[in-house]
């Protein structure tokens, strides 16, 4: 395994799983560079002071990753000054609303129904793997944006977990970092002051109960297969991350050694 990296994550308010993604190691013995890659949850509930120090970042941009059915129940993210906010979103507004429906509105029955024997964590895998397979243009989108002009730069989702995730795996994978390094990094968005606060209705016991809270586990955890599942995809439809980052997200050579420059020291 890799060395400890240390932590960089300061104490904020309305942002969850906020960190610096600096101090990655690579293959060849470089070192992610701090203060240009930032990853995190939604910006939405973001406080006075919360702002005030993702503005003293210099961020050029930042990337939300949510639909619009994310931005309809938390928000749109605040304005930070000067800093270019791009909507990218990585999954379809429509595509699952009956289900995260069901999550938020849903009785034991229910949620069982879906959830129970291992279909939480199933439904997490095959999502990631779709995304890798179906989602090339935005990757490919954001990877040329930080080789050319995007950098410092903040990845978000709604939990900052699955589709940031995915996307700052992607860009770890362009810079060469170590596999256990990038898996270390991911799984850190499973301890319990990073993880989304789940959201159900009722103020009732019965809907935060220990079974419905583990059947909603798989949800909002970071697992080691999930990442798993979605490099395996990488091998197995295009052979490999060389080939796959030429052919499917166009990122040829001299993209990737402008994004190398920007961001490894």
């Amino acid at each position: 395994m890799t060395q400890q990296i240390p932590s960089t994550e300061p104490e904020l308010t309305g942002v969850r799983n906020f960190r610096d993604v600096g101090g990655l190691p690579t293959v060849d013995g470089h070192r992610v560079r701090h203060g240009v890659l930032f990853r995190s949850g939604h910006l939405a509930h973001a406080t006075e002071e919360d702002a005030a120090f993702l503005s003293s970042l210099g961020l050029h941009t930042v990337f939300d990753f949510r639909n619009a059915a994310d931005h309809k129940l938390d928000g749109r993210d605040i304005e930070l000054p000067g800093v270019r906010n791009v909507n990218l979103p990585l999954s379809d507004p429509a595509d699952g609303a009956e289900f995260w429906r069901m999550v938020r509105d849903g009785d034991l029955d229910q949620l069982r129904s879906v959830l129970a024997g291992g279909k939480g964590a199933e439904r997490m895998i095959a999502s990631y793997r779709v995304t890798v397979r179906q989602r090339t243009a935005e990757h490919s989108r954001v990877l040329l944006s930080l080789a050319e002009e995007c950098v410092p730069a903040l990845m978000h989702c709604a939990a900052g977990k699955d589709r940031a995730g995915l996307s700052v795996a992607v860009t770890l994978l362009a810079l060469g970092v170590e596999r256990d390094a990038i898996f270390d990094d991911y799984l850190k968005s499973s301890a319990a002051h990073r993880r989304y606060k789940v959201r159900r209705s009722g103020t009732s016991a019965s809907a935060y109960s220990p079974e419905v809270m583990e059947l909603l586990d798989p949800l909002f955890d970071a697992r080691a297969e999930y990442l798993s599942a979605a490099l395996e995809t990488i091998e197995e439809t295009w052979g490999g991350v060389d080939p796959y980052l030429e052919q499917a997200l166009g990122l040829t050579p001299e993209n990737r050694e402008r994004l190398r420059e920007r961001m490894l020291d």
